[in-house]
């Protein structure tokens, strides 16, 4: 039986490689991006498999863009039910020299894009007595990463969020969970990275980390694996509220769960080739 799914971030990268295996299946997608190049790319790709779909180009910093999207998709297709928020940004740099307007726009991206489509779409779901939220978050979201300050404290935020959500809409019938991969060989990671300016205290640590960072890229989970899990998650009638897509975030959290603080952060510092 076909359902109908609600994604944002869906022109490139993880979101792309979800909807086409939903297309593939048989499912109704609705979803929007700021990619407005993209969306037309994807619109004539879904054409040609025949699948039934809305998509429009939309920054998920505009409410009552979304707002209107969230009407026409329950004009189109009724009541969807799942909703995935996969919109997001990284943010590079030490905590000392970031800029804090552009870490404020971090923030209404990841974190407040996610509470947008979820607060748009919840009404509908709770008449229903169904349906599921879905966020994507990372493994930062459970072990903080040096140089990535801000868009870990995004990901703690989608965590808490999201815990905190299940606990209203559970009665109301609507499933929540989490997906957290740890790196996926996406360009996501080179959009962001840039070392700190010639003189900063943390030039030297900031490329040596970078430069792990784009060696663990190369074997890196890649978006169409990432999408089978989470796909997986999507098609789950009662998925867990945690759910990784590789190897590594399992691993690395299963550490976190158990281990003493020193070592986790012994473990860590020399993953990341970044000792002092």
């Amino acid at each position: 039986m076909s359902q109908t799914v609600v994604i944002t971030g869906l022109a490139d990268g993880m979101g792309l490689e979800v909807v086409r295996m939903l297309a593939k299946a048989g499912d109704q997608i609705a979803g929007f991006d700021v990619d407005a190049g993209g969306i037309e790319s994807l619109k004539k790709e879904l054409d040609g498999m025949g699948a039934k779909h809305y998509l429009e180009a939309i920054d998920i910093t505009d409410r009552p863009g979304i707002l209107k999207f969230r009407d026409k998709v329950l004009e189109k297709f009724g009541t969807p039910d799942i909703v995935v928020s996969n919109v997001g940004i990284g943010f590079f740099g030490p905590f000392e020299e970031i800029d804090l307007e552009k870490a404020l726009k971090c923030f209404e991206i990841n974190v407040i894009g996610a509470a947008a489509i979820f607060q748009a779409f919840i009404p509908s779901l709770r008449k229903a007595g169904k349906g599921k939220l879905i966020a994507m978050s990372s493994l930062v979201g459970q072990i903080p990463f040096p140089f990535e300050s801000i868009y870990t404290a995004t990901k703690f935020a989608i965590q808490g969020l999201v815990e905190s959500i299940q606990y209203e809409v559970a009665p109301f019938g609507i499933k929540v969970a989490i997906v957290e991969p740890a790196q996926v060989s996406t360009s996501f990671a080179a959009k962001i990275h840039k070392l700190p300016p010639e003189g900063s205290p943390y030039r030297e640590r900031a490329r040596r980390f970078i430069d792990r960072d784009n060696e663990l890229i190369k074997t890196a989970t890649t978006p169409v694996q990432a999408a089978e899990k989470i796909i997986k998650v999507i098609n789950d009638a009662d998925p867990k509220l945690h759910n990784q897509v590789d190897f590594n975030s399992t691993f690395f959290l299963v550490l976190n769960r158990f281990l003493p603080k020193a070592m986790k952060d012994f473990i860590l510092i020399n993953y990341m080739n970044i000792k002092p």
